[in-house]
């Protein structure tokens, strides 16, 4: 018989303890679950009381007979501009996150009664300071039609106008899409692309390039990632279907230091952190601190099953560009669409004086400096973490748990439960 183990399968046990359960728990492990408990009824207690407007919400759409109306399951196209929120999904402990501003705005337009019944799916969970050009979301929503021909959509609720009126400056939507009750943003998406703005500084984008063809493919990227273990997460392979490197403005001059460049990166699905991991590791290779072989050693996790330590890359220059679908036929509000470009025009004006103001301070500054050449490359403040004095090359770096140490210490924690597969062969 062969006992090797081929699958493991991870499954959250039920967060209700049983008196049976608690009873075997040691006094160290009932004294952290209930410090857990207190954290998570002071998170609760912090989300009342920042929530002021929930009462009213609920008032407005207590008020407003949803049984008259007919829904619709729809695709929205939203864009925002992450910087200066928690992240996009819902958070137990702050109202500053996207999806908290886009549900106040479907249920204060009665668009929805509440997010429990509308069918609601979200493409990508983007962290805190990470933006989107092309998030999209599923969710059932208020109708006033009957049917779905051309000419009746015309005459639909202009979702976008309505959502935008409501919504802040830089979270707007910017196109819909009528689709079947079963259709997910998540699930139906073919492919997600992310963009890595960075400026060139000194970095050798001909070794960037170099290391990330390696990056094409299907691959186990455990050591470009965080594992997330604790939710289930134990299979790392993923596929990158495109990795591209190139000047974001072909027209300017591209050897300039401040000259801006974009990291164009397209799978079918991403880890936590993948992408911030892969740039990290792109930036210390411009910099000629590594070779573009550390990613082929990186990926080999076989020969190197525990990540080494290193910094990924900052998270405000990444983007979640583009969603793809299968037959899907957006439509586009040229009313909605105007106004919505003349909010972005407005933002990258004052953005575009503020950094044209440092920009002409420093170029005044370096004229002053006796020696402006060992300036640090403008790269490096893309890669967070405390610089050493002297550089230690990643392999050689202190490593992280592996995946089965993490999987023995969630199980342990009583997190998660181990289910394992063994497959049987005679001899």
């Amino acid at each position: 018989m062969d006992s090797k183990i081929h699958a493991v399968k991870i499954i959250k046990p039920n967060k209700l303890s049983s008196a049976e359960e608690l009873a075997d728990f040691s006094k160290e492990e009932l004294i952290a679950k209930i410090q857990s408990l207190e954290a998570h009824n002071t998170q609760l207690q912090n989300i009342i009381n920042k929530s002021p407007n929930k009462a009213s919400l609920n008032s407005i759409s207590n008020n407003f007979d949803f049984l008259k109306c007919g829904f619709r399951h729809i695709l929205l196209h939203v864009f925002y501009l992450g910087w200066d929120y928690q992240g996009f999904a819902v958070q137990e402990d702050t109202t500053n996150t996207i999806e908290y501003h886009l549900f106040q705005a479907l249920m204060k337009t009665c668009l929805i009664k509440n997010r429990e019944s509308a069918n609601y799916h979200r493409c990508g969970r983007t962290d805190k300071g990470v933006s989107s050009f092309g998030q999209v979301i599923s969710i059932d929503v208020r109708s006033k039609l009957s049917s779905d021909t051309e000419q009746d959509l015309d005459n639909e609720i202009d979702y976008c106008k309505v959502l935008n009126r409501v919504l802040p400056s830089n979270i707007q939507c910017v196109a819909w899409a009528p689709s079947q009750s079963d259709f997910s943003a998540r699930f139906n998406c073919i492919s997600r692309t992310y963009k890595y703005y960075f400026p060139k500084g000194n970095l050798n984008i001909h070794k960037m390039r170099e290391a990330s063809k390696y990056l094409i493919g299907s691959h186990d990227f455990r050591n470009f990632a965080k594992m997330d273990v604790g939710n289930g997460v134990v299979q790392f392979v993923r596929s990158i279907l495109e990795f591209q490197i190139q000047p974001w403005n072909l027209n300017k001059d591209v050897k300039d230091e401040f000259s801006l460049y974009v990291a164009i990166i397209k799978g079918n699905a991403f880890l936590w952190h993948q992408i911030r991991y892969i740039m990290g590791v792109l930036f210390l290779i411009g910099a000629n601190k590594e070779e573009p072989s550390l990613v082929l050693r990186l990926l080999n996790v076989e020969e190197n099953p525990r990540k080494p330590e290193y910094n990924m890359a900052n998270e405000i220059p990444l983007n979640l560009f583009l969603c793809e679908y299968d037959e899907v036929t957006w439509r586009v509000s040229q009313e909605s669409l105007r106004v919505v470009i003349q909010k972005l025009q407005q933002i990258w004006y004052f953005t575009t004086v503020k950094s044209s103001m440092i920009r002409d301070t420093i170029n005044n500054l370096l004229g002053k400096l006796e020696n402006p050449t060992d300036i640090t490359c403008l790269s490096e403040c893309l890669i967070g973490g405390v610089k050493s004095k002297k550089y230690v090359p990643v392999m050689m770096r202190k490593t992280c748990e592996s995946l089965e140490d993490k999987i023995q210490h969630y199980s342990k924690r009583k997190r998660i439960e181990i289910v394992v597969k063994s497959s049987e062969t005679n001899k």
